[in-house]
């Protein structure tokens, strides 16, 4: 059976044949039509798994603050134009929603019709929701990320039950640099309303999301290699530069690997990488200067220039043992380094959330923010509380006036500021 375009063409018919197909084969009758193999295994993994057919499990959902720290670490958030463009305008004429989830089945992004949108929160395809396919069953979502390919599911092709009156098309997506699932893109409605090639459609926009991602990091790693250049020019002996998660933009006096082994949470200074031994480490912008720890170091403490005094580009400029680095400001992240410099010892995210927003308890956003921060700032921003390190130097220009320091601000620290300026 064509389900694809049976269900285009006379939806009840499909729906009336899906459901007969599936009770048929639950029960361990022969049915007439056999489900599609990709169906059938999926099913025969369930039924070893526990799966209750018959009854909708729904496991938690992730809070609010939960769902923007994963947000913040998908890489999916940099590719969410080209899955927007690809797939909302159509979706959403057709009465459908576009999903987005992380490897794990976590829906994070949940867009398009306002009507489908409240179908699917009956169904509990809710942010936060958990749709790997050992939790409920045969969807467009977790089955695709189990064999790794695109897959479309037809009404009661789904294993439970209350999901019969759905049909979602999945396509997993994968880091083009190593093929690690990162998560899955999926177009879901009623069962009436999909087409023959909605599986393509979702396949061919999940490509184009990888193929983006791909651009931006050979982007990210030409920008960093551009930073290196100089710093390594200077420098004698084995040196590499690599990114926040260990891929090479630059090397000299070694051979060449495409990516070193780092860990979870790399912080500067004598640290023992994989195959590399005992190396020195130091922060650069979005990525990290590599030394075998034999070779000799440079004199020079890490020196922080925080520059304040121009009205609209404002930069932080680190320099090193190897020689220095800038990156520009956005007006939020000014505010968050201003206040950090004013405090040296630190501020937790309730007193930075206070100090920008006069309200304490918004501190998912300063989290986020600090996130942000902190991929380009790495281990020279430390965290609980967020202060700079303690053996940087950092220095703040402010403009000539106090009253044009950070003149787009709000922020009550600020304002207090600009009314009896601190001494920094």
């Amino acid at each position: 059976m064509n389900v694809s375009h049976l269900a285009a063409v006379d939806a009840p018919r499909a729906a009336r044949m899906l459901s007969a197909l599936r009770d048929a084969a639950l029960s361990g009758e022969s049915p007439d039509l056999a489900p599609r193999p990709v169906i059938e295994e999926s099913w025969g993994r369930m039924l070893r798994g526990g799966v209750d057919p018959e009854h909708d499990f729904r496991s938690g959902l992730l809070p609010p603050e939960e769902v923007l720290r994963r947000r913040e670490d998908s890489p999916l958030r940099h590719a969410l134009p080209v899955l927007r463009e690809g797939l909302l305008s159509v979706a959403d004429t057709a009465q459908h929603i576009m999903v987005i989830t992380d490897a794990e089945g976590r829906v994070l992004w949940r867009e398009g019709s306002s009507a489908v949108l409240r179908k699917a929160d009956g169904l509990g395809f809710l942010l936060g929701a958990d749709w790997r396919e050992n939790t409920v069953g045969t969807n467009g979502v977790g089955t695709p990320a189990v064999v790794r390919r695109p897959v479309q599911v037809f009404g009661a092709e789904h294993f439970v039950r209350s999901h019969a009156s759905w049909t979602c098309a999945g396509a997993p997506v994968t880091d083009p640099r190593d093929g690690r699932l990162i998560g899955v893109v999926d177009v879901s409605g009623p069962l009436e309303t999909m087409h023959p090639a909605t599986l393509a459609w979702v396949d061919s926009v999940a490509k184009l999301a990888e193929a983006r991602l791909r651009e931006l990091h050979l982007t990210a790693l030409e920008g960093l290699r551009a930073v290196a250049a100089p710093m390594l020019a200077r420098l004698t002996g084995r040196a590499l530069v690599v990114d926040r998660e260990g891929w090479t933009a630059a090397v000299t006096g070694m051979p060449y690997t495409s990516r070193i082994a780092l860990p979870k949470a790399l912080s500067p200074g004598r640290r023992p990488l994989p195959l590399l031994g005992l190396c020195r480490v130091e922060p650069l912008a979005e990525g990290w200067l590599v030394r075998p720890a034999d070779e000799p170091l440079p004199s020079g403490a890490t020196r922080i220039v925080l520059d304040l005094g121009q009205p609209r580009r404002w930069t932080v400029t680190v320099s090193g043992s190897a020689g220095s680095w800038a990156h520009e400001l956005s007006p939020r992240h000014s505010e968050l380094l201003f206040l950090l410099a004013e405090h040296r010892a630190g501020r937790t995210a309730a007193q930075l959330a206070a100090d920008v927003f006069g309200d304490p308890r918004r501190t998912v956003t300063v989290r986020a923010e600090m996130s942000r921060v902190r991929r380009y700032l790495g281990g020279i921003l430390e965290h609980r509380p967020y202060r700079f390190c303690d053996d940087a130097e950092v220095q703040v220009i402010l403009p000539p006036e106090p009253s044009d320091l950070l003149p787009h601000s709000g922020a009550p620290a600020v304002l207090r500021v600009r009314a009896a300026p601190a001494v920094l």
